[in-house]
């Protein structure tokens, strides 16, 4: 299944589900529960069927042996559940309308954790009661709706639905959701400067445990590079909701992920002993608490190792024993340092504010900061949240520091936009970022290895773009018999011709690039020779944008000639069909290069501002800044303060602004239209309302 199947699958699946919901009385949170207990039962389903041939082999082969086992065994063995008949997917989709079917997922559920003891309490059971308050088909529905993924779907595809529809959850209950659910692609960033690949990983506030499963995501994405039984994880969370406990624990059995989750309120509780315990910390705490009792945990080493923020003024005698902390967020901050082992790194989300807080917190970070605790400072764009518009910012730590430099990256120019309330990281714009973190920490290989994939799939892409020309230059030829088109797709086919050579030459350096081994010594030779082949690409793409640009003039004129001619016969409308289907094509392949293009583009993105493949300071990006520096600068952890600002292009095509301005004339033209249609309505009310009319 592709990307694109994959995203289809998660859209149709939420779309059909979401209907019953708003059909019902439920609330998003009322409902999030069994429906994420439903993909849940379908996972261990279609795992249990993938294993259920060898599970009753090995069944027969012991029976009568004194080796024998019970089936049951043997499944947790193979596949890590047991389903019995009547906890299987199809057995509850067959059920007749009239049984009560909420009883059944109830009972299915139940069977479930009797052989599976970290589940025991976890999966959703009286909740299928909820959904037949007004509409009794409701259960049976989602069951038909979820039987949709593939029975062969992977674990991974469950845990992208299962991750998919915890965000849909998030956005759709507001405040409250943003509380379990973290933005995949701010976690995968985070993840991606860590790199945790062996040993444990703790979130002190797990919410659904997304920390957890981006970890895991991060092994398997570098397992060719693991050696020595690395890659191995056990993950460890606390988190003080029940329910959202019960969600972290079906996310971590539907990734297949070992670990312990807790219920218990971190600022009071510990469960795992966690002072200087864990490899990896991670964590997207809640901003601002203030009402975090002050004596509960001013002794308590996890918080008071580097100080306790504390309110300036003094307390009055009446108020002694009740104080609270001013704000938690230092709270959260020094767990973070006192949970890590030596050597060990963390990386946790927190409001902007904290970089440049005063009083007892500046406090705080000055000795934060002297002890070498902070790697690096990044600030996020704006509305990457669903809980928080203004932007956070993510603090990285690490005790196997060798210097006293903090690195500072400023992202917030750096975003994808999915609709006009959020934002978020493409796969590119995550593996951007983060390489300049291994460029800090000297991983040159890590940037010359990720400019080669960018050159791999551009050329992919260039390849599967250039078997739509033949079809649409005969689309054109057919609409555009004038010399003008004609020439116009002469020069299109040529201009694709190109491309051979360019196959040649990415193929003569792949050779080349194999040869030569990414031991530092070779590093400038690959990187000279991938400006090289970035260079040979630079003028195919400013050939092929002015050819598709004279096409679309051409087009244009050809519609406006139709247009007139349907007008000067009184007739309506004026563009044929074959017009019509000819810039749908042409669209199509105007998408199709931008999409190839999109590569080169991250090419020239990281050649310009890291030439040499090694860190340097890019002003408006990135600043390494000593101790001195930061000292000058009263210990802020702002980035904005180090990196400076720079104004760049919007990054837009002539032809795309073009585009967009004409898009826009369009809008405007019709709201124009819709006002004077207005103006006329509210004048005849006028009228009548004076007895004019």
């Amino acid at each position: 299944m592709t990307k694109e199947d994959l995203k289809q699958l998660e859209d149709d699946l939420w779309r059909s589900a979401d209907t019953l919901r708003a059909n019902s009385d439920l609330k998003s949170s009322e409902y999030s529960t069994p429906v994420l207990g439903l993909i849940f039962l379908k996972f261990a389903d279609n795992k249990y069927r993938q294993h259920e041939k060898q599970i009753l082999k090995e069944y027969a082969k012991l029976k009568g042996t004194r080796r024998e086992k019970p089936v049951s065994e043997i499944a947790i063995e193979k596949c890590g559940f047991y389903l019995p008949d009547h906890a299987r997917y199809d057995y509850l989709l067959r059920m007749p309308d009239k049984e009560d079917i909420a009883k059944a997922i109830k009972n299915a559920m139940e069977a479930i954790e009797e052989y599976k003891e970290e589940l025991k309490g976890v999966l959703p059971k009286d909740e299928y009661f909820r959904l037949t308050r007004t509409d009794k088909t409701i259960p049976k529905q989602l069951l038909k709706n979820f039987a949709d993924i593939p029975q062969d779907a992977s674990g991974d595809m469950f845990g992208q639905i299962y991750e998919y529809f915890l965000g849909n959850f998030a956005k759709a209950e507001g405040q409250g959701g943003g509380e379990f659910f973290t933005p995949r692609s701010v976690v995968r960033l985070m993840v991606e400067i860590i790199e945790p690949h062996k040993g444990t990983v703790y979130d002190p506030a797990c919410g659904s445990g997304g920390m957890f499963v981006q970890s895991a995501g991060f092994i398997e994405r570098h397992r060719e590079e693991l050696t020595n039984g690395d890659g191995d994880i056990f993950v460890y969370g606390q988190e003080k909701t029940l329910e959202t406990v019960k969600l972290a624990r079906m996310n971590l059995a539907v990734n297949g992920l070992r670990g312990d989750i807790k219920q218990a309120n971190t600022y009071y509780e510990d469960s795992f002993g966690s002072f200087g315990q864990f490899d990896y910390v991670l964590a997207n705490p809640p901003f601002n608490v203030d009402d975090v009792s002050l004596k509960s945990v001013e002794k308590d080493k996890r918080f008071n190792t580097y100080g306790i923020p504390r309110n300036k003024s003094k307390v009055k005698k009446s108020d002694e024993g009740k104080e609270t902390v001013p704000n938690g967020n230092y709270l959260w901050i020094n767990l973070f340092a006192t949970s890590l082992k030596a050597g060990g790194r963390a990386a946790l989300v927190m409001a902007n504010s904290a970089s440049d807080a005063r009083h007892s917190e500046a406090d705080i970070r000055r000795t934060l900061i002297e002890k070498n605790l902070i790697y690096g400072m990044l600030t996020l764009p704006s509305n990457m949240f669903y809980t928080v518009t203004l932007p956070a910012t993510l603090w990285f730590f690490d005790k196997a520091k060798k210097d006293y430099n903090i690195l500072f990256i400023d992202a917030r120019n750096i975003f994808t936009q999915i609709d006009r309330a959020h934002r978020e990281f493409s796969e590119e714009q995550i593996q951007n970022i983060a390489v300049i973190s291994h460029l800090h920490r000297g991983g040159r290989h890590k940037f010359v290895r990720l400019i080669d994939d960018y050159f791999r799939q551009g050329m992919e892409k260039l390849i599967e773009n250039k078997t739509q020309v033949e079809p649409v230059s005969e689309q054109l030829l057919d609409v555009l018999d004038d010399d003008a088109g004609k020439k116009a797709v002469a020069e299109l086919v040529k201009q694709w011709s190109g491309l051979k050579a360019l196959q040649t030459a990415y193929d003569r350096y792949v050779g080349a690039r194999r040869a030569v081994p990414d031991d530092a010594s070779d590093i400038n030779k690959k990187n000279k020779a991938q400006h090289q082949l970035r260079e040979a690409f630079d003028p195919f793409f400013a050939s092929l944008h002015e050819g598709l640009k004279k096409l679309d003039k051409i087009v244009r004129q050809h519609e406006k000639q139709q247009t007139e001619q349907a007008k000067a016969e009184g007739k309506r409308g004026g563009i044929d069909r074959k017009t019509k289907a000819l810039k749908e094509a042409l669209d199509a392949l105007h998408e199709e290069v931008k999409n190839a293009e999109s590569f080169f583009r991250h090419i020239h993105w990281l050649q310009e501002r890291f030439p040499m493949a090694e860190y340097e300071d890019v002003t408006g990006l990135c600043k390494l800044a000593s101790l001195a520096e930061v000292k000058e600068q009263d210990y802020s952890l702002n980035p904005g303060r180090y990196v400076g600002v720079v104004i760049e292009e919007d990054g837009k095509t002539e032809e795309e602004f073009i585009a967009e301005l004409l898009t826009m004339n369009e809008e405007l033209l019709g709201w124009n239209e819709e006002a004077r249609t207005l103006e006329a309505v509210i004048a005849g009310n006028l009228r009548q309302l004076a007895g004019e009319e």
